[in-house]
């Protein structure tokens, strides 16, 4: 049996999960930012706790300078940032092994999101996110964690024929990379608005012999005109359903969408099935990244942070 192909229930009864156990599912969560967003904020630490791990998206066209310049900020704030590193920008190996001497040396990073990337065709030497790691090089520079993309709901940029074959085996490699390597690996999903698809492919994973641990990407509030927009563009799978059936209902269209039920599903099903696959929350700031800081916060403490100036 492939890795995703799973069968998705037709009626999963909505669950609703108690506070506590919301708060559990979302400690640990994490944001992703870009350089031009996060220049923004004033200051990160008003907005998420200390030893919050931030992603930095490196959008093609993204200097490398930008790039490391704010993960040198977010670390002497106290975070933890994870940069991406996407194969088919990098043009060879001396490239790369620059990129991850700077992270290194100029931001103490040791952990990276390892991943194909957003361009249809590779600029150079790589194509795929395994092609980066059998390098060496994280390794040699003693990247610590490393974590890989999964597609809860298949990705056509991967399997054209809309089949799952590429994505599960790719993901059966980077499970027995994971076993060959000191490294701590996770896989960190793309973003979707339905709770059932995700328990079914992380139940799939786990059945066919995947064992690490997922970060579940979770699309904070936004217009639902925005949400739409992301979704359309990264190719979001049968979940958009969700946002096209409330788009539909025109005295909901202008109000902003967030993922409080989809939240509450993962959340009850997490705590009455503790080995579940999904470990923890990515939150990808549609909205603004102010706006996705006081959700986490909301949903997490009880209580909103006071947003920075400038933060959006």
């Amino acid at each position: 049996m492939s890795i995703l192909s799973f069968t998705r229930p037709d009626k999963r009864r909505a669950q609703t999960a108690p506070r506590g156990d919301i708060a559990r599912f979302l400690d640990g969560a994490s944001i992703e930012v870009m350089p031009r967003t996060a220049e923004k904020v004033a200051d990160f630490r008003t907005l998420f706790a200390p030893g919050t791990r931030i992603y930095i998206a490196h959008i093609d066209g993204t200097p490398i300078e930008d790039m490391v310049a704010t993960a040198a900020r977010l670390r002497r704030d106290g975070f933890e940032p994870m940069p991406h590193f996407p194969a088919r920008i990098i043009p060879d190996r001396a490239t790369l092994a620059d990129w991850i001497a700077r992270y290194r040396g100029e931001a103490d990073v040791s952990q990276g999101l390892i991943l194909a990337g957003g361009v249809s065709a590779p600029r150079g030497a790589y194509d795929n996110s395994m092609e980066l790691l059998e390098t060496g090089l994280f390794d040699a520079a003693g990247f610590t964690r490393l974590h890989v993309a999964g597609h809860p709901e298949g990705n056509r940029d991967i399997d054209l024929d809309g089949t799952d074959a590429n994505v599960s085996r790719a993901l059966a490699w980077k499970q027995a990379f994971s076993e060959r390597t000191d490294a701590r690996m996770a896989i960190a999903t793309q973003f979707c608005f339905e709770a059932a698809p995700v328990i079914a492919w992380g139940d799939a994973l786990r059945a066919n012999g995947i064992d690490l641990p997922v970060h579940i990407g979770i699309a904070g509030p936004a217009k639902l005109q925005t949400m739409l927009k992301f979704a359309i563009a990264c190719g979001v799978g049968p979940s958009l359903r969700v946002l096209q059936k409330r788009a539909l209902d025109v005295t909901r269209l202008v109000m902003p969408y967030a993922p409080d039920d989809m939240l509450a599903e993962l959340a009850a099903h997490k705590a009455s099935h503790p080995q579940f696959a999904v470990e923890a929350a990515h939150i990808f700031p549609l909205g603004g990244i102010g706006k996705a800081a006081e959700w986490l916060s909301t949903h997490r403490n009880g209580s909103a942070p006071t947003q920075a100036a400038g933060a959006t």
